[in-house]
């Protein structure tokens, strides 16, 4: 009996590890009222340190990403699993700002760093024709993780108190993490096998590109290259704001810690279904146009959050930008390794998103600052929404990248 090809391995480990970070990490805004219940602290500074986590980490996938391509995912995946695991138990016995930034904002996001880059970009060797759906089912674990994870964090934060409760959840991160690390390889070449277990002799169906691909240097010189850094930066501007101040606002319109934690909940069932919807749309119709097609749900839903006074009109808010988040979640490591390759897929993709994140971590602290000084919500979804158009018109312009000598894809170097 001829054995599975062990690509879907690799996506069942990707779907653990983004299960078990991507839960953790939009469970944040869960524990926040209880934290400013608490410690008396304005929800600005919680923000701050909420943007301050993503900063770090979307920065350090610069390093995260060329370290999966040279040691592999195993090791980066296993020591991110210890910092993060590390930094959420210590931000439990928290009593200072201080700490907090240094706990949550530094060591677990160093930990953070490894979780998505390194697992979507090793995904991204693995397969090629059936890359978005492959891609779409690692993704589900991080919208799984936001589907069930809050949920279970409003639990143990209502029987046992917020500190408990991010204590267990930091040894699950240490444990589960570094379990599943153990099963990941960086690309099939390492096995003797070729992206979706193609057979040796038909790796004539397999690109140029995808065999070698660009190097980040090439990549650099592209224009492509930047209109993507730049619509991405955008996107991580306004892609971390409901995660955070979603269950304020709940409670802002008369809703109850519970009701809160439901939209998180719902962002991630959505979530979920965008995922595997847009990545196996993009393998027929092309990642550009579901890309396109994703930002501009999130439009919508940003009205839709403007607008909001009950549960029904929050809830169905929370449905579309969770259907957004999931397929830009999928859509982003596919459209690199279309563009670029597949090749140096770590490094390029981990440039992208850390420059990204540089520009556009600073969401969540604005957001809090705008709430804070105007009473309500209604100026930071605002601009949420006008940041959502710019994103859309970026990918909508986004051009595939040439070389300058002669108008072609360069054959790069495996």
């Amino acid at each position: 009996m001829k054995s599975p090809f062990y690509g879907w391995i690799v996506v069942g480990c990707a779907f653990l590890v983004l299960f078990l970070t991507y839960g953790v990490q939009y469970s944040f805004g869960v524990f926040v009222p209880a934290m400013v219940d608490d410690l008396g602290w304005r929800r600005a500074s919680l923000g701050g340190a909420f943007s301050l986590y993503s900063l770090v980490y979307t920065s350090f996938s610069l390093l995260s990403g060329r370290l999966t391509d040279t040691l592999g995912p195993r090791r980066v995946i296993g020591l991110g699993g210890v910092l993060l695991g590390l930094g959420i138990m210590a931000t439990s016995q928290m009593s200072q700002q201080w700490q907090l930034y240094l706990a949550y904002g530094i060591v677990a996001a160093l930990g953070m760093s490894t979780a998505y880059i390194p697992c979507n970009m090793t995904v991204v060797r693995w397969f090629h024709r059936q890359r978005g759906l492959a891609l779409g089912v690692a993704s589900c674990g991080a919208s799984c993780g936001i589907l069930a994870v809050p949920l279970l964090s409003s639990y143990m934060i209502e029987q046992w108190g917020w500190r408990t409760g991010l204590l267990v959840l930091g040894a699950g991160l240490f444990i589960g993490i570094n379990i599943v690390a153990r099963f990941m390889v960086r690309d099939p070449e390492m096995k003797g096998l070729l992206p979706d277990g193609a057979e040796r002799t038909a790796s004539g169906d397999i690109s140029e590109l995808e065999t070698a691909g660009w190097t980040l240097a090439e990549a650099r010189r592209t224009v492509s290259f930047w209109v993507f850094l730049l619509g991405f930066a955008v996107v991580l501007l306004t892609v971390t704001v409901p995660f955070v101040h979603i269950p304020f606002y709940a409670r802002d319109i008369g809703l109850t810690a519970m009701g809160g934690a439901m939209a998180v909940s719902i962002t991630g069932l959505f979530a979920l279904i965008g995922s595997i919807t847009l990545g196996a749309l993009s393998d027929r119709i092309g990642r550009k146009p579901a890309m396109v097609l994703a930002l501009s749900v999130q439009v919508v839903a940003f009205v839709v959050f403007i607008a909001s006074e009950s549960s029904t009109s929050l809830y169905i808010g929370a449905a579309g930008f969770g259907f957004f988040y999931g397929g830009i979640a999928t859509l982003f490591p596919a459209l690199v390794g279309d563009l670029f390759g597949r090749a140096h897929a770590g490094a390029i993709g981990g440039f992208i998103f850390g420059g990204a994140g540089i520009l556009g971590a600073w969401g969540p602290a604005v957001a809090g600052y705008l709430r804070d000084i105007n009473g309500d919500y209604g100026q930071a979804f605002t601009l949420c929404a006008f940041a959502s158009i710019c994103s859309f018109l970026l990918f909508l312009f986004l051009p595939r990248p040439l070389s300058e000598a002669d108008g072609s894809p360069p054959r790069g170097r495996a």
